[in-house]
């Protein structure tokens, strides 16, 4: 597996997708990129695992059948819903699914991600991806202000 290396600037709002549907990805990364983000993709769990492990992704967009997994082997859904909570805590994980809801709060918490996103709703990516960010900026805000002092060294 060769990645292309490319340089992150502290400005940059780093984004990775894991979407097989081309057409789905092309729509997906196009709304993504006019918010501002840049985009990176996965074309397979070992790439997406590897690139997750590199970058402290703003923002996840994994579909549940990824790289042909059936939705309930999704090994790189798998993977995030076991790394302990310090080490994904930096990115805001949305679902893709035919059969999920969009924005169902129980099966996001039962699924371990911060929202569902039904693909025929991807209309409303947009909106749902500044919804969700927002509601998870304001959950954390007090736990990343903490952080950033405890960084800076105040008390």
């Amino acid at each position: 597996m060769s990645l292309d290396l490319e340089i992150l600037a502290p400005t940059d709002r780093p984004v990775l997708l894991g979407i097989s549907s081309q057409d789905v990805h092309d729509y997906a990364a196009g709304v993504l990129d006019q918010m501002g983000y840049k985009v990176h993709t996965a074309s397979g769990h070992d790439e997406f695992l590897d690139r997750f492990s590199r970058v402290q992704y703003e923002l996840i967009l994994l579909e549940d059948t990824f790289a042909g997994s059936p939705a309930d082997q999704n090994e790189s859904l798998k993977t995030l819903q076991l790394m302990p909570m310090a080490q994904r805590r930096h990115a805001t994980v949305l679902l893709l699914s035919d059969t999920l809801t969009s924005l169902d709060s129980m099966t996001a918490f039962e699924k371990s991600v911060h929202a569902t996103v039904n693909r025929n709703d991807l209309d409303k990516l947009m909106l749902i991806v500044q919804q969700v960010v927002n509601d998870n900026t304001l959950f954390l805000n007090t736990y990343r202000d903490v952080q950033r002092n405890i960084a800076q060294g105040k008390r």
